[in-house]
């Protein structure tokens, strides 16, 4: 008896993305793509009507953050498994991906074989990390540790913007978020870093190099 493909939901906002994928893995006589989605709120959309294997996602979408998709993900169906298929590896982007249920990251610049096997390994419960994604985990786990690390990856997103010189009402505008919102996460952010106004933050984060993560 032949093994069920494995079920893949495609999740990217660039459609030609969804379509280079879809024809590379639909090639597989062991895959195929089930739906597809351009944001995390129309992946979770898609988890009860295509019943995906595994979630192939980009981590730099619209909408809600790919880590906050991922961790949603694996709360409404903890047996489907997440690839991250990203262009961006910083470690704290491959950490916050692992640590909210991801079970491989792979780069966008890799080879098709790479891809193939990493969506075998993927479903099959087995942990898949590009050469570049492990060396940032290493170089990660061997620095020492840092009050930023404690942050989410919201938070971190806010004392990039923060560090740039933003006001409150300028990161709500960037991250789409009310102004209540984000003076909250600024709150967070000088409670567990320890530091008494945003002038100590910005310093920390840019000590860190954390000031392009506004961006992220």
């Amino acid at each position: 008896m032949n093994e069920q493909p494995i079920r893949i939901l495609l999740v990217d906002d660039h459609a030609v993305v969804r379509e280079g994928l879809r024809g590379l893995l639909e090639q597989q006589e062991s895959m195929q793509v089930v739906g597809e989605a351009g944001d995390g709120l129309a992946a979770l959309d898609h988890l009860a009507s295509d019943a995906p294997d595994v979630v192939v996602l980009d981590m730099k979408m619209p909408g809600p953050s790919a880590v906050e998709t991922i961790g949603a993900i694996k709360r409404r169906s903890p047996n489907v498994k997440i690839l991250v298929f990203t262009s961006y590896a910083e470690d704290s982007q491959v950490r916050d991906a692992l640590t909210a249920g991801a079970t491989g990251y792979l780069l966008k610049d890799a080879l098709r074989d790479d891809l193939i096997r990493a969506v075998h390994e993927v479903a099959a419960g087995r942990a898949w990390l590009h050469p570049q994604a492990q060396r940032q985990m290493l170089d990660w786990m061997r620095r020492p540790p840092s009050p930023i690390d404690s942050l989410t990856a919201r938070e971190r997103s806010v004392l990039g913007l923060l560090a740039e010189g933003l006001s409150n009402k300028q990161i709500a505008r960037q991250l789409d978020l009310t102004e209540g919102t984000v003076k909250g996460y600024v709150s967070q952010v000088l409670d567990k870093l320890g530091v008494a106004d945003r002038t100590q933050a910005a310093l920390l984060a840019h000590k860190e190099g954390l000031e392009a993560l506004g961006r992220s």
